[in-house]
């Protein structure tokens, strides 16, 4: 797509100008700078048509993003002319925009776009427009490169209070065990053994036996957390996506292990990055078409 600009118009009707004039009088001057005028008019379309070739971008989302938050996205842009240099692009992103204002001969420019997407659920961005007015700003040459990048949106989260119904224990959601650990309650002394902490030793129990002594405590292991998507009492279904979105991210958060019940579905209570991915997609994915 080529658009002539204001200095552009300008341009070509003087130059039209000065072909009727050199039409009119036979002034052999006035031919030779028509004839310069129309050279630099197809120098123009030369090395603009160029210097958009043979452009490869490549997208580098970040592994989480959500809906209503902005986000950084990385552009790769890879000149693969190996003699002629790129100058002035603008690259375009969903109204976004950035200039790069010079790519080595195989060489690449890195830079970033803040983009923002209100809708959860799967995108897909076919395309990125490349704009430039290289070499005289006489046309604006637009390239629409392919990069058909596949990426899911998840829900935003919006602070609420669902986990205060489940946190009906201490503040953590956690409760003592049987194990043997190191910040529970006191099961028993015993005498102190290599490798045992200095913070266990029990320096009551030394000082009567002369003898070191250590105190044997339960481990605090943290309650399990499962929520049941249809038992969350929140009419509007986006607002109990967002809810249950930022609940699933605190408890990550804290440690607390988390699991889902989702129509048919049922993600067991388990600690972990991919569970909670798995969770988030889920919940980006219900009641949503891909796009």
């Amino acid at each position: 797509m080529i658009k002539i600009t204001k200095a552009g118009w300008i341009y070509i009707g003087l130059t039209i100008f000065l072909g009727v004039a050199a039409v009119n009088t036979g002034n052999n001057l006035v031919y030779l700078i028509v004839s310069a005028m129309l050279s630099f008019m197809g120098i123009s379309g030369f090395f603009g048509r160029k210097n958009l070739d043979k452009l490869q971008i490549e997208l580098k989302f970040p592994e989480e993003i959500y809906a209503g938050i902005e986000t950084p996205v990385k552009i790769v842009i890879k000149n693969k002319k190996r003699f002629l240099p790129s100058f002035l692009l603008k690259i375009s992103i969903n109204n976004q925009k950035s200039v790069v204002p010079y790519i080595d001969p195989s060489g690449e420019f890195d830079l970033h776009l803040t983009l923002k997407y209100n809708r959860r659920g799967w995108h897909i961005l076919e395309s990125i427009e490349i704009c430039s007015v290289f070499p005289f700003n006489f046309f604006v040459r637009c390239k629409e490169t392919p990069v058909n990048q596949r990426f899911i949106v998840f829900p935003k989260p919006e602070k609420c209070n669902l986990l205060f119904f489940y946190k009906n224990t201490k503040s953590a959601g956690e409760y003592q065990s049987d194990i043997i650990g190191t910040q529970g309650e006191l099961i028993s002394i015993k005498d102190y053994s290599p490798g045992d902490l200095l913070k266990l030793i029990h320096w009551k129990a030394t000082a009567k036996t002369g003898q070191l002594k250590t105190k044997e405590l339960t481990e605090e292991t943290v309650r399990p957390v499962l929520i049941d998507f249809e038992n969350v009492n929140i009419p509007d279904i986006e607002k109990r996506i967002s809810c249950i979105t930022y609940s699933i991210l605190q408890m990550h958060k804290e440690g607390i292990p988390f699991g889902l019940k989702i129509g048919n579905i049922l993600f067991p209570p388990e600690f972990s990055t991919a569970n909670k991915v798995k969770i988030l997609t889920a919940l980006a994915e219900y009641g949503k078409n891909e796009d």
